[in-house]
């Protein structure tokens, strides 16, 4: 009976650390999803950038080119590969154009998975993440981006 209640008690207590524990996603209390105007949703996207790096070092991207953590490139969901879009951190206004090379991100909050080089260079290497807003510079050579694309890249954007 003792053993027991010994295990009651220490599962109890097990139960309550875990319920008030503080989840493990780092995310900065400032940033917030924001909506872009529907008149540039077609060319521009707002929401939340993350970066990744050495994790993926050497490894095949979607594009087929090696991953390299210090290039200037980035993985987006929607856009073609190869498409070329100004991303600018909001909170630091800090921005440069990054070449679509890789699908992601994998967590749906984010818009945007950047190289490690361009997160240094945008200013939110140490945070992890930042509010950005993505702006197409320009598609692919030869690329045929139909209006569903299109439309696929704006509902991203609200």
């Amino acid at each position: 009976m003792e053993v027991d209640l010994r295990n009651l008690v220490m599962g109890c207590a097990v139960a309550a650390l875990v319920a008030i524990s503080v989840r493990s996603e780092a995310r900065p209390p400032e940033l917030k999803m924001l909506q872009s105007p529907p008149a540039v949703a077609a060319r521009s996207q707002l929401g939340v950038a993350s970066w990744y790096g050495t994790e993926n070092q050497g490894l095949p991207t979607a594009s087929g080119q090696p991953f390299n953590m210090e290039a200037m490139t980035c993985a987006h969901r929607h856009l073609p590969l190869g498409t070329r879009i100004k991303v600018t951190n909001l909170l630091n206004d800090r921005s440069l154009v990054l070449k679509v090379t890789d699908r992601g991100p994998a967590i749906a909050s984010r818009v945007l998975d950047v190289s490690k080089g361009a997160a240094k260079r945008l200013g939110f290497l140490r945070a992890g993440l930042t509010s950005v807003r993505i702006q197409v510079v320009s598609y692919p050579h030869g690329s045929l981006i139909s209006q569903a694309a299109t439309k696929a890249f704006a509902s991203q954007a609200n």
